[in-house]
Formats: C-alpha cells, sequence, structure tokens
C-alpha cells in the first residue's frame, strides 16, 4: 500500500497571517520528512499582500477570492492536480503527520472522511465534554470543516463540490459523499483552536452555534444567518460552526 499519494492541500484564510505560517511551515517540513508531494493552495479572502509574500516564501500557491468560504474552497479545488483535496482551516494544529493516515483511507476506498474533534492545548472538563459531545454529532450527523475534511478529488466534483455559501458549505457536499461511499473517521491528525471558545465561552459559543445549525436545518438561507452570526469576522474567517 502506497502511504505517499500526492496531497492538495486547500487553506481559506481572511487576515490570518499569523497562524497560517505555522501551518504551512509545518506542512512543508512533514512533508520534506516523509518524501510527500504536497501541493498547498491558499485562497485569500483579503487579498492581503502579506499573505501572498507569505506563500511565495512558504511554496504555496495564492490566490485571491472574495469572502465567501465556500467559494475559496471551490476555488481552491480548481486548481488542485493531485488525486487526494485536505481542506485545513488556517488555525489548525497538526499532531504527528496525518498524510499516511489519510493516504491508507484513499487506498482502502474511502471517498473521504475528517478526524475526530480535538482542541488544541491543556484539556479542561469544558473541553474535554464538547469534544465527547461533538462525537456524538457527527455519528448522528456531520462533521464541519475545522476537522480537516479529506476528499478524493473525483468523488468531490462528482458530489457538486462544496456549497458556494458562507456557512453550512459543507454539510451537503457531505451528505452526497457519505451516498456515494465510506466516509471515514481518523482518530487523531488535527487539533482545533480553542481560543474562540475561550474567549466566548464555552457554552454560550456551541449554544449559538447549535441555533445557527437549527436555524439552516429550518430552511433559512447561509446568506442571512451569517448576518446574525454576532461573532467578530463572521463573513469570513471565524465561522466555525462546532
Amino acid at each position: 500500500m502506497d502511504d505517499r499519494i500526492p496531497i492538495s492541500v486547500i487553506v481559506p484564510c481572511w487576515r490570518d497571517e499569523a497562524v497560517l505560517g505555522v501551518l504551512l511551515a509545518q506542512l512543508t517540513r512533514l512533508a520534506q520528512s516523509s518524501q510527500q508531494e504536497l501541493q498547498l493552495i491558499v485562497v485569500d479572502a483579503a487579498s492581503n499582500q502579506e499573505c501572498r509574500e507569505l506563500c511565495l516564501q512558504l511554496g504555496a500557491q495564492w490566490l485571491p477570492a472574495r469572502p465567501c468560504r465556500g467559494e475559496q474552497l471551490r476555488m481552491g479545488a480548481s486548481q488542485a492536480r493531485h488525486p487526494i483535496l485536505w481542506f485545513l482551516h488556517a488555525d489548525a494544529t497538526l499532531q504527528g503527520n496525518p498524510m499516511p493516515e489519510i493516504s491508507a483511507a484513499y487506498s482502502d476506498g474511502a471517498v473521504g472522511g475528517y478526524f475526530a474533534f480535538r482542541f488544541d492545548g491543556e484539556g479542561c472538563w469544558q473541553s474535554r465534554t464538547l469534544e465527547w459531545l461533538i462525537a456524538l454529532r457527527n455519528h448522528f450527523g456531520v462533521p464541519y470543516g475545522d476537522q480537516g475534511l479529506f476528499v478524493e478529488a473525483t468523488a468531490y466534483r462528482t458530489s457538486g463540490q462544496h456549497s458556494p455559501w458562507p456557512l453550512f458549505e459543507e454539510v451537503e457536499l457531505i451528505k452526497r459523499l457519505r451516498r456515494l461511499g465510506r466516509f471515514v473517521r481518523l482518530a487523531e491528525g488535527v487539533r482545533v483552536d480553542s481560543r474562540r471558545w475561550q474567549r466566548d465561552g464555552w457554552w454560550r459559543r456551541s449554544l449559538r452555534n447549535r441555533l445557527l445549525a437549527l436555524a439552516y436545518a429550518c430552511g433559512i438561507p447561509p446568506s442571512r444567518l451569517v448576518a446574525l452570526y454576532s461573532a467578530p469576522r463572521s463573513a469570513v474567517g471565524d465561522t466555525s460552526k462546532t
């Protein structure tokens, strides 16, 4: 089994240069140490010169875009040349080297998958409880983009790609992928930045996001829900829905 299948990594961002630089450097080191062929694509909704220069320094392709994460992800995927697409948030932290596990899932016939939700840093009872609840939600519902979604490229396009929306852009895609084939969960590999939950309050942020998800399930368009999302940077870079 080939554990070094080429992967295209697609990262949407909006004024995320500090954390983006850390992620790109980490990916580059892992690719070099494991001889993994990797294509790095950054889709920048701020069209920021600083971001462009950072991508140039770290060997990533830089694409300017308008502020809509679903459209950013679709744009990045349109430039991907490898058989596996891996969508990461700019503030994601990698645990170990997840790429062999992604390749193994692909070789075993999975159409895609995601990583178990884990917060970065030292845990607390709130974070551990939320991780357990999110695992339960993933079993009955869908994982979201901050869980490092990866997809076989042909299956991604067959399933209609991400919806061109600023919120819940992955929901319909994952439903279609699960009908198409196996969509697997990997136990370790990606950690989620916990600063937003610490800033907003663990339960307050989670409750607000669940109410947004309920509103979406009831048919309210994501374009209206973005206006209701009260956190800073709501329309673009900080639209975590966990």
